[in-house]
């Protein structure tokens, strides 16, 4: 196992930060990381061996990658929208050709915000994390019919359908992350979520597992279930981890936490991820925001680094 962070910008200073700190490789989170994706609607390829060269000048690689969104306009199946396939096929095949192991599409509409309140909870000597809470949230919000989410579904294969063969033919690897919040009907965060490799058994296709998100489901239980079942079947491409104090089944809602501070055995979680074998990158996701934090330079990034490398350690006892 490795450890992969995110790019925040790639200035030398983060770049020393990180691989002082002993980081393997750089997750990029979002499509507008990359030259080219707002001016013709995917990566210039010259520019993406340019980032290339400066990580692996520092000793680090790429792992993970993000495609161009596919908005709610393409989703929702709105006329002129078509062209956000097209891009996000012509991407794959740009990042493939670069030499990128990893990507992960997303999609607008995996998630229901209006069902949640987000919040900012403080902990322990007042570090300060994300919140979300079901039971703040006034009123009964609404969500898709059953029709609207199965137009989602079509939808989100005939994106899969595209770029399946692609990620066979030039051996990039496609990964989904589940639906933070996990709200039961959401996409990707109830029966969706194991949905997707039922429907592409390909494998180029598995998950990017979310530790954190999948706890915020019913618990740490779940996660090691998972673990063990997917993991088996080589569908466990990366892993964030992430820890949560409470869940959507026991607290209508939870709250991010450092990663020795919540509800996960995190020395649990990453046994059973050893005892499968799994050799892929673990993303301290989601870090919160501790005293003297300010931009790239977070102590927050130091401690979860730190502490996973720890782990890694007693691991190897």
């Amino acid at each position: 196992m490795r450890i992969s962070v995110w790019d925040r910008g790639l200035d030398d200073s983060y770049l020393k930060l990180i691989t002082q700190l002993g980081a393997d490789a750089i997750d990029f989170g979002t499509d507008s990381c990359f030259p080219g994706v707002q001016e013709q609607g995917y990566p210039d390829f010259d520019e993406l061996l340019k980032i290339k060269k400066k990580i692996h000048s520092w000793g680090l690689e790429i792992n993970r990658v993000t495609l161009p969104n596919i908005s709610e306009k393409f989703m929702s199946g709105q006329n002129e929208s078509e062209n956000e396939l097209e891009n996000t096929t012509k991407a794959l095949r740009v990042f493939a050709e670069a030499g990128f192991p990893l990507a992960r599409q997303r999609f607008a509409g995996d998630t229901f915000p209006q069902l949640m309140t987000r919040y900012q909870s403080i902990h322990r000597g007042g570090y300060k994390s994300r919140g979300e809470s079901r039971y703040l949230t006034k009123g009964q919000p609404e969500t898709p019919e059953l029709q609207d989410l199965e137009l989602w579904w079509e939808r989100f294969c005939l994106v899969y359908q595209a770029l399946v063969p692609i990620a066979e033919e030039t051996g990039i690897k496609l990964a989904i992350h589940p639906s933070d919040v996990p709200n039961p009907d959401t996409p990707l965060g109830g029966i969706g979520f194991h949905r997707v490799i039922d429907f592409f058994p390909s494998r180029s296709v598995g998950y990017l597992y979310c530790c954190g998100t999948r706890s915020e489901v019913g618990g740490s239980a779940i996660v090691i279930d998972e673990i063990n079942y997917y993991s088996r079947k080589g569908k466990i491409f990366m892993v964030h981890l992430r820890n949560v104090r409470g869940s959507l089944a026991t607290a209508g809602g939870f709250e991010e936490v450092l990663l020795d501070d919540g509800g996960m055995n995190l020395f649990k979680i990453l046994r059973h991820l050893d005892k499968v074998r799994f050799d892929g990158c673990i993303n301290a996701d989601h870090i919160p925001t501790l005293e003297g934090d300010r931009g790239s330079l977070s102590h927050g990034l130091s401690y979860s680094i730190g502490y996973i490398k720890a782990l890694f350690a007693a691991l190897a006892e």
